[in-house]
């Protein structure tokens, strides 16, 4: 599956779904999130991944990044069934973005 783009109109119903939603609070501007951009795309193409993987650019959807204070790009939150459940900031490995989710299933 792909990675999916959310805007602050669809935040709340795409992590309200059942299940893990993995979201990356990124900007095209930011060297860190263009780093971790593939290993995001690597992620959401796994289909042993038990989570959604879904980006929103912070800089044109600023209430969703305001409402879960992110202060730094990269951030991604883990949400389950519509609850943040983690929080990363940084850029992130692929194993670590697993061990994340599996932590949580």
């Amino acid at each position: 599956m792909a990675v999916k783009h959310i805007t602050d109109a669809t935040f709340q119903s795409e992590i309200s779904q059942d299940g893990l939603v993995l979201v990356d609070f990124w900007a095209p501007w930011c060297g860190p999130c263009r780093m971790i951009a593939p290993v995001l795309d690597e992620l959401a193409a796994n289909p042993a991944v038990k989570a959604t993987v879904a980006k929103t650019n912070v800089d044109e959807n600023p209430e969703t990044a305001g409402k879960y204070g992110v202060m730094s790009i990269p951030t991604l939150i883990l949400f389950k069934n519509g609850t943040p459940v983690d929080k990363v900031v940084g850029v992130q490995s692929l194993s670590s973005l697993e061990a994340l989710i599996e932590r949580h299933v």
